[in-house]
């Protein structure tokens, strides 16, 4: 129990140390966009297929089920609702997690390893701010940008099953969906929990690759840390959410 605070507090300093070395400069700036690209741009191809599954699964699923109270036409509520509450952010972050955050923890511990962050504080230069802070500050943007992109293909996969493929109407798909979503609760919901869950998830990530042992093992054991702790606290943290927001 001990050595779980004291990891907690490690990584607590870690992050008042990042969010120090955030200052607007031109060099900054530039890594944070290259950082945005790489870390958000190409996960939105695995965001948007994993969303299309989820929309095309659960319309099948939820269809089934509400057809047999005689709602199927509430199918557009059904979607809308689990997706912007709950599935949407977490599936998102999970996701991104296996992606982004593995990349990154493989990144920094390759670079611990073949002691490139030690040669750039030779050179008189922050470690933190010129590799870790880009990245920390391109996965809290990213996320909840990627999480939007997830719940408009999930609600588009749902889409062509309940309509194009089950027949349902597609009025009744579109109105109640319009209808049961609302800006704050719901989409203002999912917002708030993407962007918790992109610092905890980027905290992690950039956390076991910097403090990775300077080896090639370690840096392996750093990347599966950051998937498997990143992806448990995505799921704590949504039920310390949904508690509270509700």
């Amino acid at each position: 129990m001990s050595e779980l605070f004291t990891g907690l507090g490690r990584m607590g300093l870690f992050l008042l140390r990042i969010l120090g070395a955030i200052r607007p400069g031109h060099g900054f700036m530039r890594d944070t966009a290259a950082q945005v690209y790489s870390i958000g741009s190409r996960s939105v191809s695995i965001v948007a297929v994993g969303g299309a599954f989820v929309g095309l699964v659960l319309a099948l699923q939820g269809y089934r089920t509400l057809s047999t109270f005689g709602a199927g036409s509430s199918l557009g509520t059904l979607l809308g609702l689990t997706l912007y509450r709950e599935l949407g952010p977490v599936l998102a972050a999970i996701l991104f997690c296996g992606r982004a955050g593995s990349a990154m923890a493989a990144e920094l511990g390759l670079m611990r390893a073949t002691d490139q962050i030690t040669a750039l504080s030779m050179m008189a230069i922050d470690p933190v701010r010129k590799v870790v802070a880009p990245r920390f500050l391109a996965g809290v943007i990213s996320l909840p940008v990627l999480t939007m992109v997830f719940c408009a293909f999930a609600i588009l996969g749902g889409y062509i099953q309940g309509v194009l493929v089950l027949g349902l109407d597609s009025g009744f798909y579109w109105s109640s969906l319009q209808q049961s979503i609302d800006l704050v609760d719901d989409f203002g919901q999912a917002i708030v929990k993407s962007i918790f869950f992109g610092i905890v998830t980027t905290l992690i990530a950039t956390y076991s690759g910097y403090h990775a042992p300077p080896t090639i093992e370690g840096t392996s054991i750093a990347t599966t840390r950051s998937v498997v702790m990143g992806s448990l606290m995505v799921l704590f943290l949504d039920f310390i959410l949904s508690a509270t927001l509700y």
